[in-house]
């Protein structure tokens, strides 16, 4: 059997509607990145929607540069973090993702919450995260570009609720978005992450196009298609994304536009880690120092770098 594409956002216009989208599907750079730590699985879904709904919102932007989701709670899960990075200055020609949480074990253990990544739930945020924030930053890589940042309280059910509060408060036109994860039953019998999102935008108003009235219509219809996507069928490794969008929108005519690949990657190295850990008091470097060598391990792809202590402490 030939499978769709993978790893890839795949932009697409409703003309009759004025409306622009993005579906994204994230396979193997998702469960790569997810493989390299030993999440729970509610942590592990959590992570899997915020790493989707930055590829989502990012390839909407058209920008070079970095855009991030950062959240921040009471709940078991204190911190969320996931981002997308592209630079062609750079020779980043792939748009690049990586994820991480910081979780207290007992915490989430006494939630006693199932395997909701295999019945087609999103992950609860006010268990996990509880009350708190969620902040999307955009830092263009230009410098003579201003960074960007909105923040809204972590308010909904879902990470895309959250998002959806983003958009009511910051952006001037319409937007709707969809976002799931789960494990899913691949071809070759073993279940793996997998991540959808589908994002629709209301095109601004053309002084030649539709009235006032049937723009409203077509939004309103076009809102109530999206929101009909569920985690299943934005997970499926047999649905090919042209034919979701189709099942979708077909009534109003959908073109689809060449799609962008998308991968794991995380942007560590042993330079920029040793310059961390030079920063450490010589008393957090005794902590962290055995038998003559200090040793830290990436927060985002569990890679560990090993230094010498004296390379560290910077001394002769």
């Amino acid at each position: 059997m030939t499978l769709p594409p993978d790893d890839l956002t795949l932009p697409f216009q409703v003309e009759a509607c004025d409306v622009r989208g993005r579906l994204v599907r994230v396979g193997h750079a998702l469960d790569d990145a997810l493989e390299r730590h030993a999440y729970p699985e509610p942590v592990a879904q959590l992570v899997a929607e915020a790493v989707t709904l930055v590829a989502t919102m990012a390839t909407a932007l058209k920008f070079d540069g970095i855009f991030s989701l950062q959240a921040k709670g009471d709940g078991p899960v204190s911190l969320l973090v996931a981002d997308y990075r592209i630079n062609p200055a750079e020779g980043e020609a792939v748009g690049g993702l990586r994820g991480y949480a910081s979780f207290d074990a007992d915490a989430l253990a006494s939630l006693r919450l199932g395997p909701n990544s295999e019945t087609g739930g999103n992950a609860p945020v006010p268990l996990l995260l509880g009350k708190g924030y969620l902040a999307f930053t955009i830092d263009p890589a230009g410098e003579d570009m201003e960074r960007y940042q909105g923040i809204v309280d972590l308010s909904g059910a879902t990470l895309a609720e959250a998002a959806r509060s983003y958009f009511a408060q910051s952006e001037q036109l319409n937007a709707c978005l969809m976002v799931g994860a789960a494990r899913v039953l691949c071809p070759d019998g073993v279940r793996r992450w997998r991540g959808g999102g589908l994002m629709a935008q209301q095109l601004p108003q053309k002084a030649d196009g539709l009235s006032p009235e049937e723009r409203g219509e077509a939004w309103e219809r076009v809102k109530a298609l999206t929101h009909t996507a569920s985690v299943q069928e934005l997970c499926d490794p047999e649905l090919p994304a042209e034919r979701l969008l189709y099942r979708l929108y077909h009534e109003d005519g959908v073109r689809v536009y060449e799609p962008a690949p998308l991968e794991a990657r995380c942007t560590c190295n042993a330079d920029r880690l040793l310059g961390i850990l030079r920063s450490f008091t010589p008393e957090e470097l005794a902590d962290i120092t055995e038998a003559g060598r200090v040793a830290a391990t990436c927060q985002f792809c569990s890679k560990t770098y090993e230094f010498p202590a004296e390379i560290v402490q910077n001394t002769p």
